[in-house]
Formats: C-alpha cells, sequence, structure tokens
C-alpha cells in the first residue's frame, strides 16, 4: 500500500525566514513554492523525500486553522504523508481497517518561479484513528525537481523521522499491521526505552516509548527528525560558519555511524545529522 514517505509538514509562522533558514541547513534551494488554500509554503526535495513549509496566508478558514494550530502547539512537525502507487486502493484499504479516510481529493499546484505545474490525488486518515499523528496519503506520477544544490557538504536525504508513543503495542499494530510497514527493529534498553524502526521506502519511522513519561491513553506525537549527511566533520564546519548552533560530533547508537544535534534554525523541529556507516543509510 504505502511505497515511501512522501513528505512531511513544518508548520512556521515566517515562510521567508523558514526557508532561508532550511536552505542554509540542506545547502540546497527550495525545489518548489506555491500559494494556496490559506497556506504558502515551501518545499525541499531531497535523494528520498520532501519537507514542506507552511505558513498561514490570508483570513479564509483554512488559514485561521492553521494560526490555530501554530497558537496551540507552536512551530513543528504537523504531519506525514505517505505515497502510494494506486490511491483508490489505498482508500479502501484504509476504510476497511477503520481509518476513516477521507474522500480521494485531486490537487493541483504551480510553482511561483518556474510556472510549472504538478497535480496530485490524496486522502487523509482520521486523526483520533492514528493515535493523534496527523497522515495522509497521496498519488502522484510526476515526480518533483529535486533542491539544487548550493555548496559541498549538504543534506542528501532523510534518514529517520521520529514518533513518540505512550502505547508501544498500538503503535506496533498501526504502523506494521494497519499501514503495512516492515518492522525493522524491535529493542528495548532501561535507559532509553523501547525503540521500533518501520521502513518506509529509503527510509525509517523510527517509534519511540519511555516508560512512565505519560499515560498510555496519550496521543502519539512528532518528535524530530534525522538527516543523512556523506560527511559530518564539513557539514559542522559549514554550519558554523553559517551561524547555526550545533553540537559536537559524537559517535551514534549504531555502529560505525557520526551523528551531531542542531540547536536552532529548524522551526522548532528537534534535528539530528548522521554520517552513515561506509556510506550505507543510518
Amino acid at each position: 500500500m504505502i511505497t515511501g514517505l512522501d513528505h512531511v509538514v513544518v508548520l512556521t509562522s515566517d515562510i521567508a525566514a523558514a526557508s532561508a533558514a532550511y536552505e542554509t541547513l540542506f545547502a540546497r534551494t527550495p525545489s518548489w513554492r506555491y500559494s494556496g488554500g490559506g497556506a504558502d509554503r515551501t518545499l525541499f526535495t531531497l535523494d528520498n523525500t520532501t519537507l514542506e513549509l507552511v505558513a498561514p496566508h490570508g483570513d479564509d478558514d483554512a488559514a485561521q486553522r492553521i494560526r490555530s494550530a501554530l497558537a496551540t502547539q507552536g512551530e513543528g512537525l504537523a504531519s506525514l504523508c505517505f505515497r502510494t502507487s494506486d490511491i483508490a486502493k489505498t482508500h479502501r484499504r484504509l476504510d476497511r481497517l477503520t481509518l476513516k479516510p477521507e474522500p480521494v481529493a485531486e490537487v493541483e499546484s504551480r510553482d511561483d518561479s518556474s510556472g510549472a505545474t504538478l497535480s496530485w490525488k490524496r486522502t487523509r486518515a482520521a486523526t483520533d484513528a492514528t493515535r493523534g499523528v496527523r497522515m495522509f496519503f497521496l498519488e502522484r506520477e510526476q515526480e518533483r525537481p529535486l533542491s539544487v544544490r548550493t555548496t559541498t557538504a549538504s543534506i542528501t536525504a532523510m534518514d529517520h523521522v521520529v514518533v513518540s508513543t505512550a502505547d508501544p503495542e498500538r503503535a506496533a499494530a498501526l504502523y506494521g499491521a494497519r499501514l503495512g510497514l516492515d518492522m525493522a527493529l524491535d529493542r528495548s534498553h532501561p535507559e532509553w526505552g523501547r525503540l521500533m524502526f518501520f521502513r518506509c521506502g529509503d527510509l525509517v519511522v523510527e517509534v519511540t516509548h519511555r516508560p512512565g513519561k505519560s499515560e498510555t491513553d496519550a496521543p502519539d506525537r512528532l518528535r524530530g527528525i534525522c538527516w543523512r549527511v556523506a560527511d559530518i566533520d564539513a557539514t559542522r564546519a559549514r554550519l558554523i560558519a553559517a551561524g547555526v548552533d550545533v553540537s559536537e560530533a559524537r559517535t551514534g547508537r549504531k555502529p560505525g555511524t557520526r551523528v551531531m544535534t542542531v540547536r536552532n534554525g529548524t522551526c522548532g523541529v528537534p534535528t539530528l545529522l548522521v554520517q552513515p556507516s561506509q556510506g550505507k543509510p543510518g
């Protein structure tokens, strides 16, 4: 049903500032910009997925909903959009699995710079059925243009997106049995709790559980993103020169990897960078 993670959505109150911040972080230009549906949008398309920045525009109901979300939760990760090769089949499956999908909608956008158009079909599952995480499902035939690298030591791709849960068994059932993602890892540790990795195309949806942090009926939350880099030392030097606050590079949990934390310039999204072992996905 799901072939990959098409994009993640990050809400921001200032589209220009957010676009500039991610252009600095990625060392890549925006691949698409457009307005409509109560929002201004800037997209960065990397090697395996897209990050979509969304800011309210105008005073219609859609814009007010975005402003309300920003007032309630602040800037940060807002939703996941999975890619599928057959939206009609996906819709039927979501319905059978009681994920209460909305009717399939046809959507089109025009890039502000090039005038090119892209079209796609999408549906959205009910948030109460996906344990509080907003999920969309999208079918498109055209590929988005890639974000052009502006200098060396750019971000190459997403490694994983993190979802925190208070009920790991229900989360496992949702991402594995119901959405059909392949569980690649299920590991517990007394210090950092339980980790579950679900393969989604060329990246991972990481579900984390820390015992005792919340009640089991608390909603799941999108927590952060880890991006891949080819040379973490070069990337660190580039970001420091650009005024970005980053940690020292350190050894990652996965053998052979090195990681560092990005402390600002991410619109409130907890962000990690990883240099995979021997050039392999982390």
